[in-house]
């Protein structure tokens, strides 16, 4: 797969939740994006006489639009985010990509346990089809576990209700450190995400678990999983880290 440089377009952008903002972008020249769901793109950002260099993963449903659809977390005093939230469209920036192996394989049955906060539930947007086809087969199960710290920031939290609502095999639950609205609903919790997904009782025999997102929710994941004998070979995990 080529990884040579390529320039995007945007079309559009939106604040998708009060510290996340939804980019649209098309290639120039029209010609499609072709990724496995759960890889990311890096941008290639001019500052200074330099390049600053930011990876997003692709949020985008394939099939859906001929877009790359990438949420961007609002980092207070960030060179990127400054960059990036001042575009309009049909601003143009450099990228490559994708890259990465944050993907489903070909695994056996058994369930699913898919583990984000924040922004990092932007792979499990691009794998819905994936999952729906998987879960549909009835050999699989999942359940996706999203950290934030309130309602008001559950990113793409609808395209993931939707699929509760539409599949048995499917479950999806929102952590909130901060704020529970009163009442919750059947898919809320308080506390952390890490562990709720210990209270779900991961089996090394039967689950896989995927982590995305902060780095101090996947190193404390880990190590608890490690204790009920989860090990490299049912764990795949992608860090995000915050860039000024």
């Amino acid at each position: 797969m080529s990884h040579d440089r390529f320039t995007f377009v945007l079309q559009s952008s939106h604040m998708a939740t009060p510290r996340v903002r939804q980019f649209n972008f098309r290639r120039e020249g029209g010609s499609a994006l072709y990724y496995t769901p759960g890889q990311f793109i890096t941008l290639h950002l001019p500052w200074q006489g330099m390049e600053l260099r930011r990876s997003y993963s692709v949020a985008t449903i394939p099939g859906t639009v001929n877009e790359v659809q990438l949420a961007v977390t609002y980092v207070e005093g960030g060179r990127a985010t400054r960059l990036l939230y001042d575009m309009t469209p049909g601003a143009r920036v450099e990228a490559t990509g994708p890259f990465g192996r944050f993907v489903l394989r070909d695994d056996p049955p058994g369930r699913y346990l898919l583990v984000a906060t924040g922004t990092g539930i932007s792979p499990y947007r691009a794998m819905l089809p994936q999952l729906r086809e998987r879960l549909d087969g009835r050999q699989h199960e999942a359940v996706l576990l999203l950290g934030v710290r309130g309602p008001d920031e559950l990113l793409f939290g609808e395209d993931f209700l939707s699929l509760a609502r539409d599949n048995r095999a499917f479950r999806f639950i929102a952590s909130y450190s901060r704020h529970l609205p009163e009442p919750p609903g059947a898919h809320e919790r308080k506390g952390y995400v890490q562990d709720h997904l210990m209270e779900l009782h991961p089996d090394p025999q039967h689950d896989i678990v995927y982590l995305c997102g902060n780095p101090g929710m996947i190193d404390a994941a880990v190590e608890s999983l490690k204790t009920v004998g989860f090990d490299n070979h049912n764990m795949r995990r992608e860090k995000y880290v915050s860039s000024n």
